[in-house]
Formats: structure tokens, sequence, C-alpha cells
């Protein structure tokens, strides 16, 4: 990872220039690999303003822009301001809007949520999950008022925070589909907010930031996904939270090192390799911020834990980073010396003490088999083991995890939705959770019509942002390791976060919606590859129109494509023809 600033690169195969002031021809390797674009790092010269290398400002509108609106000059940080905040919420009010409309459309159990819309239902009620008789959904839509809880708890395979968010909606609304999924859709219209912020930060630029939020809330995966009682979304959230934490760490820590470091008669920052190997940078309360929420990603799902793992990487590489850029002679080990363990302190144990935090209405139930399911394991089967000196609830608690795991490992037995994780992002197997064939003349099937109508709600991306996502990563990955851009590291660093861990499962059952925890990031990289289209400050007026045209109609095309789809998105009635005319692939059937 580099710094925030791209340092310029020199021409490809331009001879480097030794300490005596000779040219030194670079070796054969560097100088195709210049050929691809590569850029050296350059070291920081003292004369530099090492301070804007750091922490380097946001992108300002032209002059010209706030004179077209008659505003004076120095009102403009003001508008800028207001404009930083605006924008997201105008981009989030939208998407919030896409998702509560018709919520409670379908009025069905569709997909899983017969498991966690009941499970989340029992869980605010009584702390753990309940083990609900079969064929109990209908009961449940009929007259949820005369539905009674189980008495008995529940096997269930995921840590119960899902299920509490859920069951937050379920307490205020109702045990209806709205109720259910009210919660899915207040954290998917956050997550748009959050991704105009968080993209906002990361490339400097209020409307990249917002870009990002827009290509977000017109995402298809996302939109479902936000109107639907599973767990996939609430991970997505609190992983995109952390995101964030992490970044706004990221920049408080560079600044506090830009802060230490000697200014000169001119004003200008100057590295100092003392300063920057020994500086302690403090107190990072946004880091542990970031444990928390990783700590409640894995409490919804385990991929958190694999999410920590891979951000705890990026945020000590970022710390190496600042410390080169501050003029350190050997970044990595002062980093190690004076980052590693703090960083893994401020993460780690923070979220392992979370994800066991949330299991607390588990624990506190009865251990004398009145209470959560396997809760009094340890109370009838574990009495003389060598780990009897750990309390009851910690044993029971174990084992139910080690139950859990054996049953996630083993679960293969197929599904007709189930998809390898290598048709992800060319969108090879989405998930039908709804479907029904409406009569003509019934539940808005036109009475004209000669045979059934299709209503269905399909988890699918939008294809045309998917498949220019599958460029944008490509762009990402060129970025990454040719130009050494860390924000296209980090943008690449959370999608594999998201999406590499399933190969090691060829075996498993699983599904393509589990991609929408990288769905954000998605959307940063094409957001990304957008602002490589208008081009880059100081680009002739002829390049600059030629990529805003581009760039405009990329962007047309992926909102024209969600609307498209949007009535398989949110189970309209289409006529038969209408319903095949968008399944664009035979998998998608």
């Amino acid at each position: 990872m580099t710094s925030t600033a791209t340092p310029s690169p020199s021409p490809a195969g331009a001879p480097a220039a030794s300490p005596a002031g000779r040219e030194v021809e670079p070796p054969t390797w560097l100088r195709r690999l210049r050929g691809f674009g590569y850029a050296p790092i350059a070291a920081a010269s003292p004369r530099a303003d090492v301070r804007t290398r750091l922490v380097p400002p946001y992108a300002k509108p032209s002059r010209q822009l706030w004179l077209t609106f008659g505003l004076p000059p120095e009102t403009w940080g003001i508008w800028q301001r207001i404009f930083s905040w605006a924008g997201p919420l105008l981009v989030a009010l939208v998407a919030g809007v896409l998702r509560f409309v018709h919520l409670g459309s379908p009025k069905a159990v569709i997909f899983d949520e017969t498991y966690y819309a009941k499970d989340a239902w029992a869980t605010v009620r009584q702390g753990y999950e309940a083990s609900w008789p079969k064929d109990i959904d209908k009961s449940i839509l009929a007259n949820p008022d005369g539905v009674a809880l189980p008495v008995d708890p529940g096997y269930v395979v995921h840590p119960p925070v899902g299920k509490w968010v859920i069951g937050l909606g379920e307490w205020m609304f109702g045990f209806t589909p709205f109720g259910w999924r009210f919660m899915t859709a207040v954290l998917g219209t956050l997550s748009v907010l959050m991704l105009c912020r968080i993209g906002r930060r990361l490339f400097r630029s209020t409307f990249l930031g917002c870009l990002a939020g827009t290509l977000l809330a017109v995402d298809g995966l996302h939109l479902v996904m936000s109107r639907t009682a599973l767990l996939d979304l609430v991970l997505m959230f609190f992983v995109l939270a952390a995101f964030g934490a992490l970044l706004i760490d990221r920049d408080r820590a560079r600044a506090r090192l830009a802060d230490a470091l000697p200014v000169d008669e001119e004003g200008r920052t100057r590295p100092d390799t003392k300063i920057a190997e020994s500086l302690r940078l403090g107190w990072r309360p946004y880091r542990i911020l970031a444990g928390v929420c990783l700590g409640l990603a894995a409490g919804t799902k385990w991929n958190g834990f694999v999410v920590l793992a891979f951000f705890g990487v990026l945020t000590v590489l970022w710390d190496a980073a600042a410390r080169r850029t501050a003029g350190a002679g050997a970044p990595y080990a002062a980093m190690l010396r004076r980052d590693a363990l703090p960083a893994f302190v401020s993460t780690v144990p923070v979220a392992i003490v979370t994800y066991v935090a949330s299991w607390s209405g588990w624990i506190f139930s009865p251990d004398n088999g009145k209470g959560g399911y396997l809760r009094d394991w340890a109370a009838k089967n574990d009495t003389h083991s060598s780990l009897s000196f750990l309390p009851e609830w910690l044993r029971s608690l174990w084992h139910y995890e080690t139950e859990v795991y054996r049953f996630h490992v083993g679960l293969t037995s197929g599904h007709t939705y189930e998809s390898n994780p290598w048709s992800w992002l060319v969108l090879g197997r989405p998930v039908s959770y709804f479907y029904e064939s409406p009569e003509p003349g019934t539940d808005g099937c036109p009475a004209t019509e000669a045979g059934k109508c299709a209503r269905e709600v399909l988890a699918l991306g939008t294809p045309l942002l998917w498949w220019a996502g599958c460029f944008a990563l490509l762009y990402v990955l060129w970025r990454w390791f040719f130009r050494r851009d860390w924000r296209a590291g980090a943008i690449a660093c959370a999608v594999a976060a998201g999406l590499l861990p399933w190969f090691n499962y060829q075996e498993r059952t699983i599904f393509y919606f589990y991609a929408v925890v990288f769905v954000p990031y998605l959307c940063l990289a094409v957001a990304m590859m957008i602002g490589a289209l208008l081009g880059p400050a100081g680009s002739s007026e002829r390049r600059r129109a030629l990529g805003a045209i581009g760039a405009g109609v990329l962007v047309l095309l992926i909102v024209w494509n969600f609307i498209y789809f949007w009535p398989i998105y949110t189970g309209q009635t289409l006529p038969m023809d209408s319903w095949r005319g968008r399944m664009w692939l035979d998998t998608w059937v």
C-alpha cells in the first residue's frame, strides 16, 4: 500500500539517478513492468509538503460552478460542507423510497425467511430460538397474534445478532412481512448513506462518493436483500461500517503523524526518519469501533471473522505506508514495533468479546433444559472434564459451536439454486426467492392474457452494473499492482474478503446472494473506473467532454437496466412474455 497521493511516475523505462548523480539503467524486468504502466515509488523530497501526501485535501468544485449559482466567494466553504452531506442524504432518501415502497409485498414467507423471521420473533421474546412446528407459516400470515411461541428450544446454525436485528422490526411492527423486513430495509438504506460518505473519504470527492452510493442504491441484489429478512444484508452492513471506521482511523492516524513532523521556514511539512519510526500514534477509538462492528458481523455469520483477518492486515499495511511517507527508512519494522500489537488488541479481542456478548440471551437462559438449545450440555455431559474449571455456559457454548461447524462443513446436499463462486461476478446463477403464476384476471394478471402470468422475486444484481464491475475490478487490480494506488488496494482487499474464502468450499452448498457482502466495494470499483474515464485534473476540455459522455452513458444504462428489472426485484406480476424477456440467460430460470 502507498500513501494517499500517488507519486508522479517516471517515464516508462527512464533511467534512475544514482546518489552520485549518475544515471543508472533500470533492470530489464523493471522496464517491462513500466510498459504496463508501472510507476516506481518516489521518495519524499526534503522540500515536499509531506502533510499533503499524508492527508490530501478534498476536491473542490470549480470556481465557475459557484459563480453559475450566484454564490459569493466567502460562502463557498460553507456550501461545500453542506453539499458533502446533502448529496449523500439525497441519494440515501432515494434508496430508502426504493426499499420501503410496498415492503410488505409479497405477503408471504419467501425463501429463507421461513427460518429467520421465526427465529427473530423467538429471540426478541425469550432470548433464544425456538423449535417451530412444520407448516406454521400459513398460520403466521393469517393470524400472527394467534400463533403461540413454542416452548422447546430450536437448533440453529448461525449466531444471534442478525436475528436480534430482524426481531427489532418485529417488536416494533408485529409478526408480519413488513415487520420482519423493516430492519433490513433500514440497514440497506443506511448502507447507501455510509457508502456515499466512505466513497467521499476514499476518493476525496463528494461527486464520486455519491456516485458509488447511487450505484449501490440501484443494484438489484442489494435491493432484494434489503427487502428480505435474511442475515446477509445485516452482515454486509456491519462489514461496511467497519471498513468506514478503519478509513476514519487511517486519516486520523496520518494527521497525527503529520502534526508531529517538522515544518520548514516556508511552512512546509518535511519528512523525519526518527519521528516516522518512533512516534506512537496513541488512542485510536475508530479502530476499536471497527473491532466492535466486526464482532457484530461475526455474530451475524461467521464470515465476519474472515473479514476481520483481511481488514487487520489492511490496517497495519496502511500504518507502514504512512510511516514510509513520513520518512521512515524501515517502515515495516517500525510498524511491527509500534502499530501491530495495538492494532491486534483493538480489533481481535474486541471482536471476540463482542461476539460472545451477542450470545447473552442464550447464556442467561436456564441451564436446566428449559433454556437455549444445548444450554445444559456441560451440566449433563461435561462434569468431570479437564476444562471443568471453566464456566458451564462457556463449555456448553463451545460444544454448540463445534456442532455448528460440523454442520457447515458437511452441508453438501444439492439445491436448485446453488452456485459456484466462480460464477457470481458474471451472475451465473441468481436465486429465486418467490414465484407464483397468477391466472388471467387475478393478482394483477390482465384478463386478456391467453395464459398464466409470472410473479417473481429474483435475487439478481443489476446486470450492467455487475458486468461493468468485472472490468472495474481489473482496472482496480491494475491500479494496485502497477500504480500502487492504496485506494485500489483497499477496494480489492474488501472484495477478496467477501469472495475468495468461498473458493475453499467447492463441495459445500453455497448461493449467489452471499455476494451481497462485497457489493458496496464493487460499486466503489465502478465509481473509481468512472473517475478515470472523466480524466485527471488538468485534462483538456475535449478529454473531459469525451470522458463525461462515456461515463454518463454508462451510468444511465445501469439505471435503465435497474428500472427494467424492477418488476422481478419487487414481485410484480408480469405477462409471461415480459417475464421471459427479462431472463437474459438460461441459468436465470
